[in-house]
């Protein structure tokens, strides 16, 4: 770590309860823990910092997980993936202005100042080139089961047959799927692992079966290719759901509610749909994006809602075609042709 990222970092450790009171106020205090949803303010219990501890090395104060995620690091890190910051200087400038220090107190980083051993975007890209192809696995078995066309999962999704699972000092391997999670120009910034139970095609009996690795903010799982019309929401089931339904409507999957508030839209998209799950993180998640959205000013922002938790709920209660009619008196006219054309 440079020296001067370094300074901060340490400076922000030393009131770090002060930091999460003012960063991530949905969370609470829980012992020596601060626990929150995630880097994003999210409520829920899956992102501990430490609170207490040495000033370096492990179990060092300020630093944090998320174990949804597999995302970690210290306090500037927090603020910067908290911020969408681009650069470690604006993190640092944020974390100034948060301890009211002097230019002086933390010095500014040298232009194009970097830092080791935070980012996991390439384990997931090492991850994502050793699966496999999803047909004729244990994966396309378990997408099946959730009732899911495995043509359109196929090129954001693969398999891998002993995916390690890490919980509580303990190592486990289960067979699992890949899901690449790419920016807009279609980098594998990440990816969603999802354990499966190795004998039946179902999820693994496990705290949790869905993990992410890498880069996700602003990111997405994507199926199809958008070109004027994207339909953005959380699960990868979610969206398989609503691209079958629609017949291979281009559609991405945030993984997460506050993955989908902080989703940054392709540019010159002229509709929007933003798919919401029946829940108060899902009405949260779609109006933070539709207000990001109008901002970044996307012509036409319409909101999709499921009869029950999500879309795959619909889909695997009441079948594709009456999904299908659900969600045809959701689109604008231009999109229900689109869609008819491409059943065609």
């Amino acid at each position: 770590m440079g020296s001067h990222a370094k300074d901060a970092a340490q400076a922000l450790a030393a009131c770090a309860e002060q930091v999460c009171r003012h960063y991530l106020s949905n969370g609470r205090r829980s012992g020596r823990y601060w626990i929150v949803g995630d880097v994003f303010n999210a409520p829920g219990r899956s992102l501990f910092v430490r609170l207490r501890g040495r000033e370096a090395g492990p179990g060092a104060r300020g630093k944090w997980m998320d174990a949804a995620t597999g995302e970690h690091g210290d306090l500037l890190d927090l603020i910067r993936a908290a911020h969408g910051f681009a650069s470690l200087k604006e993190a640092i400038d944020e974390a100034r202005r948060f301890l009211s220090l002097a230019p002086s107190a933390v010095p500014a980083p040298s232009a194009g100042a970097k830092r080791s051993g935070v980012s996991t975007a390439d384990a997931a890209r090492r991850l994502w080139a050793r699966s496999r192809a999803l047909h004729g696995t244990h994966g396309e078995a378990y997408l099946r089961a959730r009732g899911l066309d495995i043509d359109l999962a196929a090129a954001a999704v693969r398999f891998h047959p002993r995916l390690i699972y890490r919980a509580d000092d303990a190592t486990r391997t289960f067979p699992g799927l890949v899901a690449a999670v790419t920016d807009n120009l279609g980098r594998v910034t990440g990816v969603q692992r999802v354990f499966l139970d190795p004998d039946y095609p179902r999820k693994a009996s496990i705290d949790d079966p869905r993990r992410a690795l890498g880069r996700l903010h602003g990111n997405a799982v994507r199926f199809g290719r958008a070109t004027s019309v994207l339909a953005v929401g959380e699960g990868s089931e979610t969206m398989l759901s609503i691209a079958m339904a629609l017949n291979g409507m281009p559609v991405a999957a945030a993984l997460s509610a506050a993955h989908l508030a902080a989703f940054d839209p392709p540019a010159d998209l002229d509709r929007l749909y933003i798919v919401r799950d029946n829940d108060a993180a899902g009405r949260w998640a779609a109006a933070r994006l539709d207000e990001r959205a109008r901002h970044i000013g996307v012509g036409s922002i319409i909101h999709l809602t499921p009869m029950f938790k999500d879309f795959n709920d619909d889909l695997r209660a009441v079948g594709r075609e009456r999904l299908r009619q659900a969600l045809i008196a959701q689109l604008a006219l231009s999109d229900i042709e689109s869609a008819q054309n491409r059943a065609g």
